[in-house]
């Protein structure tokens, strides 16, 4: 990356680790666990709870309350978005990512309307595989549900450099910070290409994703490998964070903590709270990720330290 001028953050959160709790996503459906929160009463309630068990950032997404169904209308968010606000400090992320059938400018809509301290951006296009989850269920609760998945075969989640710099235009402007998801290591090169341009400024907060079929996969050298690009590309430029999805999540979660990392856990990327267990809410898989890194001798961030770290503008200046 050329040019970029090197960011620290204070020897105040030195040590200290950013949980990011993603809540209800658009992945998994209701069938697949009855605690999967789907109406805003049920995504505000899990939301302040993760908050309250040490969440630093809730990433945040809206369902249909009847269905189930992602909607990534901006009306469905303010009917918990200034819940969430009002009652917890935490730093709300707005999903750019919506629903891999949805076109960019549906996706964007709501960061855009709210303008949130932080907002997911997925950095490439990838098969997104998600049929193979079908045998697993006899039946399925809603309709929709089996065709959703079964469609997967057939698609690609689209991430065109030209949707990357629409969602850049439409959102860098209020001052959003992003949550830059990277799927695959080709996906570091793409935003140090968006570096190298100035069209994104650090420190990147880079969410590196693993265990979705059709992206990097969860061994430990995969994890390891994410670290060692991103490390030569951003240099002391960037915030590491790691998701792992379903069984994976608190492995890929311990490992990156060990190398200095931050995690994401919540009911979006596993329904699990370890083997063959499902969570019982997103606060189950927080205090696990805690465990870990207090168990690692670390502190977990409170939300003024994750703005710190990551030079977020402040609750006080979003739009809801």
């Amino acid at each position: 990356m050329s040019e970029t001028t090197r960011v620290t953050s204070g020897s105040s959160t030195k040590g200290k680790v950013i949980i990011t709790c993603a809540i209800t996503g658009a992945i998994h459906t209701p069938t697949m666990s009855p605690y999967l929160p789907i109406t805003p009463d049920e995504i505000a309630k899990e939301a302040l709870a993760a908050a309250e068990a040490g969440a630093a950032i809730l990433h945040l997404h809206a369902r249909d309350p009847e269905t189930g169904k992602p909607d990534q209308t901006p009306e469905a968010f303010a009917k918990f978005l200034p819940r969430i606000k009002q009652n917890t400090n935490a730093a709300i992320n707005i999903t750019t990512g919506g629903s891999p059938y949805m076109k960019v400018e549906e996706r964007v809509k709501p960061a855009a309307t709210f303008k949130p301290e932080v907002a997911s951006l997925n950095m490439g296009s990838i098969n997104f595989g998600l049929y193979h989850l079908v045998d697993k269920y006899k039946e399925f609760k809603f309709d929709w549900e089996k065709p959703h998945l079964e469609a997967t075969r057939d698609l690609v989640f689209r991430n065109s450099f030209k949707d990357i710099e629409y969602i850049l235009a439409t959102c860098y402007d209020n001052g959003t910070r992003f949550e830059f998801e990277c799927y695959d290591i080709a996906h570091l090169y793409n935003l140090a290409h968006f570096a190298d341009r100035g069209l994104v400024k650090p420190p990147f907060f880079v969410q590196s994703v693993f265990g979705l079929l059709g992206a990097i996969g969860t061994h430990p050298e995969d994890v390891a490998h994410m670290k060692r690009t991103a490390d030569r590309l951003f240099g002391d430029n960037y915030r590491w964070s790691v998701l792992g999805a379903g069984s994976s999540q608190l492995r890929i979660a311990a490992q990156a903590a060990a190398l200095g990392g931050n995690i994401r856990v919540g009911l979006e990327d596993s329904l699990w709270a370890g083997k063959g267990k499902l969570a019982k809410s997103n606060a189950d898989q927080v205090l696990l990720a805690r465990k870990i890194i207090e168990g690692l001798g670390m502190e977990v961030a409170t939300p003024d330290d994750a703005r710190a770290i990551l030079q977020l503008k402040g609750g006080d200046k979003v739009a809801f």
